[in-house]
């Protein structure tokens, strides 16, 4: 493993990055332990639940509660289609 002490790792970061993207072990040194670099996959899935708490069956009911207030929004004529100028501005 390259290690790395923080200020060396700033001033190339985004070689390091790179590198560890390609598969080298690299870790930087901070308060005496080692952060290593590593790539991550970033799945979707769970995002609404990782961020905010939100579990898959919460994000359904309030994507079904949005599609009805849209629609309901445009039967009413509440909801036109933006044409690239606000009501009132110059």
């Amino acid at each position: 493993m390259k290690t790395l002490a923080i200020t060396t790792a700033r001033q190339k970061l985004g070689y390091w990055l790179k590198r560890a993207l390609a598969g080298e072990d690299i870790g930087i040194v901070l308060d005496g332990q080692i952060v290593g670099l590593r790539p991550v996959k970033v799945i979707s899935t769970d995002y609404a639940l990782q961020e905010y708490g939100v579990s898959a069956e919460q994000l359904d009911r309030a994507a079904d509660y949005v599609e009805r207030e849209i629609e309901t929004a445009r039967k009413s004529g509440k909801l036109v289609r933006f044409e690239g100028k606000l009501h009132g501005s110059a």
